[in-house]
């Protein structure tokens, strides 16, 4: 539940800027890959429509790409301000792969995109072809060590803590690469990106059939948008299966959340497909189950059980109770540094410590902590059910839509049956462009909200990473963003309506006239203008 604090208004912060980043993230993701598609058509079969389409939809794919860096760059400010003690308790493993991120969106990345801008003629056919490609996955590899330093903080690998410098310290740089759960976590969510993209083709398209503009680019344009969204729907079906795995392996208090899972349920668990949970009193006022479904996904077994929330909780007074004497043999080691007994127990226990923390929310000698405060920091464990289940469920529902939505659009367009859609069927394509933001902000919310009350999963609760800011200094600044992304929104909004009212012809002359490719020892076929 949010509460008007220091820490709450420093989750909303972060929570409203991320989420409003990623609201150009996935786009750019999907439509570079889609440009490469597209201009690969182009080199193959030398029709210049092909061309043609991928400068009109490499302009939005620019517009959006600058919007998206921009916001980006505001947000990764907040580390420092907003989560300072998180910034120095963890930036020996976190700052390593935003720095490698930064210079590949802003030096690698950024000069390929320069390069696809403004190399159409003064570079060979081939040479832009595989500037394009390289554009598509610099963008990509450039989201992977984000989506490395979010996994790490789902699932800590290759780290320890170090009683000397009281921080985080990297022991394997390989293992924070290849943490299973942050490699599942960068291909579903660019998997994501692609379906927004392929979405955003056929909706756009959409307008134009409506208008009867640019036909003939925008039948093109659904058939490769509904081509590639099938295949990548098929994906993230499949990569979302790997999550819940993965998920039910390593952070089991949340997918008995996302379940709304109360009670342990013998092998293999059902999965709720509707519930009513009751976080008051600890259960569901009401369910429909599906047996066993829920048991195959979280632990691919008939026989592994999988723990509820009442068990979970029953464990984590546990470690809180394993908490309070690591914590206790800290504080020794830090008095004495001789204290071998103290040394051997914290560096064995060391990863019960942030249990122990949790305590800090109720008094700060949590040495002498109650059994009834060791209690209700171990239910803290537990984030709030009802928002996690429901958003989990739109997620994975619109995923299937996915894949049966576009299994149908590239079926009209192999039958060539888009052109005669009826209006109200093409408003209803041209409203399914809000569909993958749905999809993918729910995502993010499970993801971000259903590991608290830790901001390191186990490690270190969120509670203890904020910064010594005031709430009014904490509201003024959360004013201050909230205006400035929503005038980049509409000003970006703006300027993307503007481009697409303008369509393909508007960039057709810029094509006409262009010098010949002399790189390509060939002449450049000139647009036809409609």
């Amino acid at each position: 539940m949010f509460e008007f604090d220091v820490v709450g208004l420093s989750r909303l912060q972060f929570a409203a800027t991320a989420l409003f980043h990623f609201i150009f993230v996935p786009l750019t993701l999907g439509l570079s890959f889609l440009l490469a598609i597209m201009e690969t058509i182009y080199f193959v079969s030398g029709k210049d429509i092909w061309r043609r389409m991928t400068l009109f939809w490499g302009t939005l794919f620019g517009i959006n790409f600058a919007i998206g860096v921009g916001t980006g760059v505001v947000m990764e400010f907040q580390f420092g301000m907003n989560w300072s003690y998180y910034s120095h308790y963890v930036g020996d493993i976190f700052g390593a792969p935003l720095a490698i991120e930064g210079l590949m969106a802003f030096f690698l990345e950024a000069t390929f995109i320069g390069l696809f801008f403004f190399g159409w003629n003064r570079m060979s056919k081939r040479a832009h072809l595989i500037v394009t490609w390289l554009v598509a996955l610099g963008t990509n590899f450039s989201a992977l060590w984000i989506l490395v330093a979010n996994g790490w903080m789902q699932y800590p690998v290759g780290a320890i803590f170090n009683p000397d410098t009281m921080r985080m310290e990297m022991t394997s740089f390989v293992e924070v690469i290849l943490n299973p759960v942050a490699q599942a976590k960068f291909l579903h969510t660019v998997i994501a990106g692609y379906i927004t993209g392929s979405m955003f083709l056929v909706a756009v398209s959409a307008w134009y059939l409506l208008r009867r503009r640019n036909v003939d680019l925008a039948k093109r344009s659904i058939l490769v948008g509904s081509a590639f969204g099938m295949l990548v729907s098929l994906g993230s079906i499949t990569l979302g299966d790997e999550s819940g795995y993965l998920i039910g392996e390593h952070q089991q208090m949340k997918i008995a959340a996302l379940e709304a899972m109360w009670e342990t349920e013998p092998a293999p668990a059902p999965f709720n497909v509707i519930a009513i949970p009751n976080q008051a009193e600890m259960k569901n006022d009401f369910a429909i189950q599906i047996p066993w479904v829920m048991g195959l996904i979280g632990t691919r077994s008939f026989t592994e059980v999988m723990p509820g929330i009442h068990e979970l909780i029953e464990r984590a007074e546990g470690r809180v109770a394993e908490g309070i004497k690591a914590y206790s043999a800290l504080e020794a080691v830090r008095a004495n540094p001789a204290d071998i007994e103290a040394k051997t127990y914290f560096t064995e226990n060391w990863r019960n410590l942030g249990y122990g923390l949790l305590l800090k929310k109720y008094r700060d000698d949590i040495a002498n902590a109650t059994p009834e405060e060791v209690a209700m920091a171990a239910r803290d464990t537990l984030p709030d059910v009802w928002p996690l289940f429901y958003g989990f469920r739109i997620m994975v529902a619109l995923g299937f839509y996915f894949l049966i939505f576009f299994s149908i659009m590239f079926w009209l367009s192999v039958k060539n049956r888009v052109g005669a859609m009826t209006p109200g069927r093409l408003k209803f394509l041209m409203w399914n462009i809000f569909t993958p933001w749905v999809a993918i902000e729910c995502g993010w919310f499970v993801a971000e909200y259903g590991r608290q009350p830790w901001v390191i999963d186990g490690i270190l609760p969120t509670a203890y990473a904020a910064s010594a800011l005031s709430v009014t200094q904490l509201s003024i600044s959360l004013a201050i963003y909230v205006t400035l992304y929503v005038t980049l929104f509409i000003i970006g909004t703006k300027v993307m309506l503007h481009a697409i009212r303008k369509g393909p012809d508007y960039y057709a002359p810029v094509i006409a006239n262009s010098k010949p490719d002399t790189a390509a020892g060939r002449g450049v076929k000139p647009a036809v203008q409609h």
